[in-house]
């Protein structure tokens, strides 16, 4: 058994097919599964489980994928800050995140860190949600996700950075366009641009909406915030999404109106770590600077349009 197994096997797991990580790691389908036949004959249990769309980790192989995930990851992480104290300031910090959040959450925060560290190498890993953020950030040598909070996740240290409010994006032609703030109620009565049905957001939005009592006509989907924006500037419907810091709520973007919907519970988003203790030092930063940006933004919108 040696951690190139360990490692072939985690990525195994997560990805859910051994072509997609023979494609990842530029080798052979075989050799995939040679990996996972050696762990398998040495701990005389069958670890993967065939499935018509790919493979899943038997009962016996989650318990070696999780111990094992948690191994690679305490061992990745030491050897990232031997590197940095070696290196001084010439390391690297690993995010990732989804899609469109470096722009909405972290340009400036990008800027300053490059200033004050230009030969650090700042890297970025794109997942299509919070789910998949934790189990890339569990299975890889990552130091950061950025996610919306949720649930506790095993292995996963999650700290709030900002609470969003969520708001109704309409034309600025719309009637509501008009209104000082949105009651749920109102939401039953117009067409509704859904949010990723596998995002955090989208799930937590719709959670909102059962226990409000709010049944809303959607017929439209999309994949991330800035779609829904889109998809509403050209009238496809109307858009309930999060009030990214810098908005002026109420306030325009572009040729749409934002108005509060109060009575939503605020989106919590924010970092997410294997352990905050073991975090290297550029990493540390680089969330605190996130943060601090954030918070900034939050407070000061106009300052941060102006930017």
């Amino acid at each position: 058994m040696t951690l190139d197994d360990l490692r072939v096997f985690v990525a195994v797991c997560r990805a859910g097919s051994l072509s997609a990580v023979a494609r990842e790691l530029d080798c052979t389908q075989s050799a995939v599964s040679q990996h996972v036949k050696r762990l398998e004959r040495e701990t005389g249990v069958s670890l993967l489980e065939r499935q018509p769309r790919g493979v899943v980790p038997t009962p016996a192989g989650r318990v070696l994928r999780d111990a094992a995930a948690d191994g690679i990851a305490g061992l990745d992480l030491a050897l990232r800050r031997l590197a940095d104290l070696v290196n001084g300031d010439h390391g690297s910090v690993r995010v990732t995140t989804g899609g469109t959040t470096v722009r909405h959450f972290m340009p400036e925060a990008i800027v300053a860190f490059r200033q004050r560290f230009p030969k650090v190498n700042l890297e970025f890993q794109t997942e299509t949600s919070s789910r998949s953020c934790f189990d890339a950030l569990a299975a890889d040598d990552l130091d950061l996700a950025w996610v919306t909070i949720g649930g506790p996740v095993r292995g996963i240290e999650q700290r709030t950075v900002v609470d969003l409010p969520w708001v109704l994006a309409v034309r600025a032609d719309d009637p509501l366009s008009s209104r000082a703030r949105i009651d749920v109620t109102d939401l039953a009565d117009i067409r509704l641009i859904r949010l990723p049905q596998n995002s955090t957001s989208g799930t937590r939005l719709d959670a909102a909406f059962a226990e409000l009592g709010i049944r809303s006509s959607s017929d439209t989907s999309v994949a991330d915030w800035d779609t829904a924006l889109l998809l509403t500037e050209l009238g496809l419907g109307h858009a309930v999404v999060p009030a990214l810091p810098g908005w002026q709520v109420p306030g325009d973007a572009g040729h749409l109106r934002l108005v509060p919907i109060p009575d939503l519970p605020t989106l919590p988003v924010g970092w997410a770590v294997r352990r905050w203790d073991a975090l290297t030092p550029l990493a540390r930063i680089f969330a605190d600077t996130v943060a601090d940006s954030c918070t900034d933004r939050a407070t000061n919108p106009q300052r941060a349009a102006q930017h």
